[in-house]
């Protein structure tokens, strides 16, 4: 037989009524289930028993005990009817038939504890159901028979008032009904013994089979249905408390007047305050709704009040000093007649993703090292004054600074030691301009200052210079005394552009011109630096042709001892012969050939063509190249290095490597290693530019070395009276010779440069006072004429020349002539732009509107004029000539101007 599933009084059936559910875009969960998110459905997923969804089969109801009430009173309206007692048989059997319903809660505990199994808890209701109806039919119908008063219709009656209360107390349980009918009628059929009567009750056993096998199929489905339906409620109320619990969302209801009726405990914990008080409070009371947040404000109220779904929307927690962000989301209820009765809605944390937001905005316009804007910043700020309404507005001027001498700083301290010097030089930087304008750093050493408004030249030009003094006071960097410059160029608008490509393309044509000028000052954008602009673009397309087809060649200049006044060797210069411009400066071609990345293809070259010219020189005889602080950091410079000495088949001894102080610190584990691949190879180490630097002594210790070169800017100037050159050199070649290194004085052009550097000890001279460079066949022919050299050249050596780049006019016979300063002395100058003037002409030169001196031509080649001073200009502390008036001069000039004015 099929079992049936019959559900227990006390299990609860699915609660329909309208929950705390949780809103918002959980709306899946909402389906599953009204009760989601409720306390009391949370506290029945916990209580003990079997799990929600699982139906008991239990075949015997409580109100069972109430049947036996009718039994009895049954047995009372038959005697009152029949006036007569019933006989000791039948009223034996309708005392046990009222008995066992009477004990109910024992079978039902003999049901619930003891039976194990559905057959063990049918045979319990067939004892609890089935026994008292049979024996009540039974002793019914037997009084019928002993007592001839009694009638049939009376039994039947009660019989039937007995089935149908005992039907409706067993409550829908079909199986227990079916029991209890068939055992009431089989016991009245029993005593009556008739063949029909047995017919008719088999007859209506199996209809009612039938029908209590179809209800059971029935019961089955709805069990089923209802089991599952169960399943999901529960599984969605695990799932939405498990995510309240993590605290990732919250669950919020409110009631018609935008009370809270429900609110996740998260949410009490994040404001401070407890959950049950919260309840009966405005759902605004969770959040902070000020001026400072009027959008949330405005979006939150306007829903509320029109009662219209919300999404995201972001607002401010009300948690106190904290600042905590949420995300909430809602949606209006009604119940079934379509009447407003609140929101249901969820809520996120967002504090953590707006930090995020905050920082990569953050990110995104502000540098990360030195707080300043940022480049795309600085863009967007120039581009809204460009683009500003009003015409007037729109002016304004761009300073764009580069660090001098950063670069040494930051290749011989380390990166660290950079960054620490940038972070002070923002900090100067915005302490000078001040509200002036706004600072920005564009990566590196590259600064830009923005300065809005109409402002004068000199206006501009006296902060330009606040900002150079400022920027070249001494730093303290790791317990090191740093000293750089800065440069400056300097674009208006409207003057110098309208669009911020303009100005910023002519801000860099003026920085580029204060460099040239000899650094550390600054240039405003004039018309004609875009032809030195188209120069330089053109020099490099050239330099990247002439490598391609072999432009470049190499001379080399002797290196001599000093006692034997022998040609020991040969440094190797690279030299460009351009096919228009004719012989050109290595400082005007390197600075290009870094900028555009040919450096290291040069270099390479550079090496195999000295070892091939080298192969064919004398077996004493040794080569120096130089090497950059790129190839340097190449790992295959010692298989290149290999390759050249194998290819030309000399021994390593005779190449020197020259390398400059900036490639030691940035890494100086990889430095080491690239020392000991390179002393395996064989070759010779040179330090070259010694003392030009920022770095310390320490890497002397354990840096391979065989040979130290004593920059050319010690050895100029050091025969002049108080110079200290004279006691660095000493100081060198001491060191080098504790260190058993040999020392070259670079740049010794006079006599007295060579008796000084000869008396001081240094092993090896290099230098016009020997020998210029030479060609390769030239150098060749040079020592098949043997080794020793001879000293040619002037006493003693001409004033310091530096380069310049300024614009100025010369006064002669009443006309002006305008010309360009090109380099400068104590004593005199070069300047372009004048033709075919004559020895001995006399001019008035104009340095500045206040400063003009009297200068008198020496010689003159096309467009180019050497001229004398007729007084030597001054020198600045930092040895730089002074463009500036005397302060002697200006005050006369301040007096004679004020003469006049009066």
């Amino acid at each position: 037989m099929t079992r049936v599933s019959i559900r227990h009084e006390e299990q609860p059936a699915p609660s329909r009524a309208p929950a705390r559910r949780a809103g918002g875009r959980a709306n899946a969960a909402n389906d599953a289930g009204e009760a989601a998110s409720s306390a009391p459905a949370r506290q029945a997923a916990k209580r003990p028993g079997p799990p929600p969804g699982q139906v008991l089969k239990y075949y015997i109801s409580a109100e069972w005990r109430y049947v036996a009430l009718v039994m009895a009173f049954g047995i009372a309206l038959i005697s009152i009817n029949s006036l007569s007692m019933p006989p000791w048989l039948p009223l034996l059997l309708a005392a046990a038939a009222t008995a066992i319903p009477a004990v109910t809660p024992h079978l039902m505990r003999l049901e619930r504890d003891i039976a194990q199994s559905n057959v063990q808890r049918i045979g319990a209701m067939a004892l609890g159901v089935g026994l008292p109806m049979l024996l009540y039919g039974a002793a019914i119908a037997d009084w019928v028979y002993a007592d001839a008063r009694m009638s049939w219709s009376s039994a039947v009656g009660v019989l039937l008032i007995v089935g149908t209360v005992a039907a409706v107390m067993l409550a829908n349980r079909m199986l227990s009904v079916f029991v209890a009918k068939a055992s009431l009628w089989t016991g009245m059929i029993v005593v009556s013994n008739t063949i029909s009567a047995f017919i008719l009750l088999g007859t209506g056993i199996a209809i009612a089979a039938l029908a209590v096998k179809r209800q059971m199929k029935v019961d089955l489905e709805e069990f089923e249905r209802q089991r599952a339906l169960e399943r999901r409620q529960f599984r969605a109320e695990q799932l939405l408390s498990e995510y309240e619990q993590t605290g990732q969302g919250w669950f919020w209801e409110t009631d018609r007047r935008g009370a809270l009726t429900y609110v996740s405990a998260t949410v009490g914990r994040v404001i401070d305050r407890d959950t049950k008080a919260l309840l009966g409070r405005p759902f605004s009371d969770l959040f902070i709704l000020d001026a400072d947040n009027q959008e949330g404000e405005r979006t939150l109220n306007f829903h509320l009040s029109a009662r219209s779904s919300f999404q995201d929307l972001t607002v401010r927690a009300a948690a106190g000093e904290e600042e905590r962000w949420w995300s909430i989301s809602g949606r209006p209820i009604h119940d079934d007649f379509n009447n407003f009765i609140g929101f249901r809605g969820s809520g996120s944390d967002l504090t953590e993703k707006r930090r995020s937001q905050e920082d990569a905005s953050r990110l995104a316009h502000y540098d990360s090292l030195t707080s300043l804007a940022n480049r795309f910043q600085m863009s967007q700020t120039l581009e809204k004054i460009l683009n500003s309404p009003r015409l007037e507005q729109r002016a304004c001027a761009v300073f764009l600074l580069d660090l001098d001498r950063f670069k040494q700083v930051n290749d011989t301290m380390g990166h660290p030691a950079g960054d620490a010097l940038l972070t002070q030089v923002a900090q100067r930087l915005e302490r000078t301009v001040d509200k002036a304008g706004r600072v920005g750093r564009l990566g590196g050493d590259e600064f830009k200052v923005i300065l809005p408004g109409k402002i004068d030249r000199a206006d501009l030009a006296r902060l330009a210079n606040q900002v150079i003094e400022s920027l070249s006071q001494p730093y303290s960097i790791d317990g090191h005394r740093v000293v750089i410059g800065a440069s400056i160029g300097i674009a208006i608008s409207p003057d110098d552009g309208v669009t911020s490509e303009a100005l910023i393309r002519n801000a860099d044509l003026a920085l580029y011109a204060a460099k040239d000028g000899g650094r550390g000052r600054h240039h405003f954008y004039a018309a004609d630096l875009h032809s030195d602009a188209e120069e330089r673009r053109q020099l490099e397309q050239d330099l990247r042709d002439a490598i391609a087809s072999g432009g470049l060649e190499l001379h080399y200049q002797p290196v001599v001892h000093t006692t034997t006044e022998k040609i020991t060797g040969f440094e190797a210069l690279l030299r460009w012969t351009h096919p228009k411009l004719g012989p050109l400066s290595p400082a005007k071609f390197i600075p290009i050939a870094e900028d555009a990345g040919l450096i290291a293809q040069i270099g390479e070259w550079a090496l195999r063509t000295a070892c091939h010219d080298l192969a064919r020189w004398p077996k004493t005889v040794r080569v120096a190249v130089n090497v950059s602080p790129l190839q340097f950091a190449n790992p295959s410079l010692p298989a290149i290095v290999t390759s050249a000495l194998a290819s030309a088949q000399v021994d390593p001894s005779r190449l020197e490597l020259e390398i400059t102080e900036s490639v030691f610190l940035n890494d100086d584990e990889n430095t080491d290693l690239m020392f000991t691949a390179l002393k395996r190879v064989g070759v010779r180490l040179a330090l070259d530019d010694f003392g030009t630097g920022y770095s310390s002594l320490g890497y002397l210790k354990k840096a391979p070395f065989d040979k130290i070169k004593i920059d050319q800017s010690f050895v100029r100037g050091a025969t002049m009276p108080g110079s200290r050159n004279g006691a660095i050199i000493s100081s060198i070649v001491s060191l080098a010779e504790a260190l058993g290194m040999e020392t070259t004085a670079e740049g010794v052009e006079t006599l007295d440069e060579l008796d000084l550097v000869r008396m001081l000890g240094c092993s090896h001279i290099q230098g016009y006072i020997y020998e210029k460079p030479l060609t390769a066949a030239a150098a060749a022919q040079r020592l098949t004429s043997g080794l020793i050299a001879i000293a040619k050249g002037p006493r003693s050596a001409r004033p310091t020349r530096q380069k310049m780049l300024r614009k100025i006019v010369l006064e002669h016979g009443g006309l002006s002539y305008h010309g360009t300063i090109r380099n400068i002395s104590t004593t005199g100058a070069l300047i372009e732009g004048l033709w075919n003037v004559p020895s001995g002409t006399v001019f008035t030169l104009f340095m500045a509107e206040d400063y003009a001196i009297t200068v008198t031509s020496r010689w003159c080649k096309d467009d180019r004029v050497g001229v004398e001073f007729a007084v030597p200009l001054e020198v600045d502390a930092s040895g730089r000539i002074s463009t500036t008036p005397p302060r002697q001069s200006r005050v006369l000039i301040d007096n004679q101007a004020a003469r006049l004015a009066g």
